[in-house]
């Protein structure tokens, strides 16, 4: 599965998505992107999408898109913050569908 990463998600982040193919928003060169814009230039580039925007459901319209939305909940985007949500991401990466949103907390 091919995972982009929000910009507010470390890229050290991705180390721990084994198995998947990782892109970020900062190496598709889309930081700084609004989020709407953003949705629409992951259009076949991704299947997954994790963001910790946790208000990104309710500014943009997710039911159509051709990929699932994970959003982490955690205290900070601190790699140590985050780590402890690894195993719940790869479940939810595994079973998640085009259009969908998973919220994972911490």
């Amino acid at each position: 599965m091919r995972v982009l990463l929000d910009e507010n998600v470390p890229v050290a982040f991705g180390r721990f998505l084994v198995g998947h193919e990782l892109l970020t928003v900062r190496a598709m060169g889309w930081t700084g992107v609004k989020n709407g814009a953003l949705l629409q230039a992951a259009h076949g580039q991704a299947d997954a999408f994790i963001t910790m925007d946790a208000n990104l459901e309710f500014q943009q319209r997710l039911a159509g898109l051709p990929f699932g939305v994970v959003v982490l909940h955690s205290r900070s985007n601190r790699l140590a913050d985050l780590e402890p949500l690894v195993p719940t991401v790869l479940a939810e990466l595994a079973t998640l569908e085009a259009g969908t949103v998973r919220h994972i907390r911490g």
